[in-house]
């Protein structure tokens, strides 16, 4: 217990403090921090130019968790009704991705998505275009970078609560009469909500943080809140503005969480009065 409360302590809970101090004073002539105490960080975090980048972001996110979520669901249940001997195969499949680096992953991608690439060469040869599609250095490759990294997030979680499912309630429900589509949307998809949820969560908060893929995939022209910062840390050497909107990032994501968790203890909740 002690080495685990330690561990957070100190990677986790200190660079948390340090930040939020940093967030409070000026950026020195030459860059780097000037030890004098403001609110002008926060003032300027504010402003309609980073609230706006603010709000392209977590559209970003959104868009990719809903994604990410459709996608998932489906796959979670096809791996939780396949025989039981073939699902740990499926879940490795699942996890394969993982096993690369992160930034070999999103290099595929332009591989893939470029006017040269593998999708637009098929897409000619099916005669189904006649020039390249422009898939690369835009929304929506960022988007596709994002899902493709994140979603085994979704179907681990998904999956996981699928498991935990009584068969004898779906049982029930068949043996009332319930038609298939029925007994999935007024129990089965209400029983899993905290396992998507828990996955959703996973996604946008990864999602609206990261700054390689919209860099490496969005080339630069697609600015969200993780490039922003990375920006005010490397290029303008303004720590205690970057600080500060790194709080602001993380204060959205213990806001999701905080959500989330609620959202799952009055799940269980009311499942334990419908029982």
């Amino acid at each position: 217990m002690l080495p685990g409360l330690g561990w957070l302590v100190v990677f986790m809970v200190v660079p948390c403090v340090l930040l939020l101090a940093y967030s409070f004073f000026e950026r020195g002539v030459y860059g780097g921090i000037d030890y004098v105490f403001t609110w002008g960080n926060f003032e300027r975090a504010a402003d309609p130019l980073y609230a706006s980048i603010f709000a392209t972001s977590a559209r970003i996110a959104l868009t990719a968790t809903a994604i990410a979520v459709v996608i998932a669901y489906p796959a979670a249940y096809a791996i939780s009704r396949a025989p039981v001997r073939r699902q740990t195969a499926l879940l490795v499949l699942v996890m394969l991705p993982f096993w690369s680096n992160y930034l070999i992953r999103t290099y595929a991608w332009i591989v893939l998505l470029n006017r040269e690439g593998l999708i637009n060469r098929a897409l000619s040869a099916l005669g189904l275009v006649d020039q390249p599609v422009p898939m690369l250095y835009n929304e929506f490759a960022v988007v596709t970078g994002l899902v493709y990294n994140y979603l085994p997030f979704v179907i681990l979680t998904v999956y996981s609560s699928i498991q935990r499912l009584n068969p004898e309630v779906l049982e029930a429900s068949e043996d009332l009469g319930a038609p298939a589509w029925k007994t999935f949307h007024r129990v089965m998809l209400p029983l899993t909500l905290p396992g998507v949820a828990a996955g959703a969560v996973f996604v946008f908060v990864l999602s609206i943080g990261n700054f390689i893929t919209p860099d490496l995939l969005g080339g630069g022209r697609f600015q969200m809140v993780g490039n922003l910062i990375y920006d005010q840390y490397l290029s303008a050497r303004d720590w205690p503005f970057g600080s500060a909107l790194a709080m602001a990032l993380i204060a959205v994501m213990l806001l999701l969480l905080f959500a989330q968790a609620l959202a799952v203890k009055r799940a269980e909740e009311k499942g334990v009065q419908d029982a």
